[in-house]
């Protein structure tokens, strides 16, 4: 984990985090691996709260399930359908932090993903973290396996894994 200045880690305290700046974007295959499929999601709300020590720190994030977009607006629509995201039932997809592991200059933050609420543990391997007091930038990657939220519509004819990869950017 990387980070400016002379500190290793931001400094304590809450950071919101900026909607509009930060990214998640997903990569998946369909059509029995054959076919690629890239999107993103938009962040709803979020707060990171840096603890002393860095490892007590807390994550706390709200997807909005329908902001699902792939570039193809019938696949949008049908992820975003009762058979994939159910967005009319489970607007959000939270994630809630529970532990951050630091290893040399490694950073996994281990936390709860809830899909259609369905909640599973992940992890996030932290690929660089950078501040200077008053913003904070990070961005990390996640691997999750669909199946293990229900959601098992189209097996093999969409994605069972996707690859998460987040830039988030927060403010004090």
């Amino acid at each position: 984990m990387a980070a400016s200045g002379n500190q290793l880690s931001p400094a304590a305290g809450a950071y919101e985090i900026d909607q509009a700046a930060s990214t998640v974007r997903f990569n998946t295959r369909a059509m029995f691996g054959l076919l690629p499929v890239r999107g993103t999601f938009a962040i709803g709300h979020g707060r990171i709260t840096v603890a002393d020590p860095a490892e007590e720190s807390l994550v706390h994030v709200a997807i909005e399930a329908g902001s699902f977009e792939s570039g193809n607006q019938q696949r949008d629509d049908h992820v975003r359908s009762s058979d994939y995201l159910n967005v009319a039932q489970y607007p959000e997809i939270g994630f809630r932090s529970q532990r951050l592991e630091r290893t040399g200059t490694d950073a996994t933050l281990y936390g709860e993903l809830t899909v259609c609420g369905v909640t599973q543990p992940i992890a996030v391997t932290l690929e660089k973290v950078t501040h200077d007091g008053k913003h904070m930038t990070a961005s990390g990657t996640a691997m999750i396996d669909r199946y293990t939220f229900g959601i098992t519509k189209a097996k093999g004819m969409t994605g069972r894994h996707l690859k998460i990869t987040l830039g988030v950017v927060a403010h004090r």
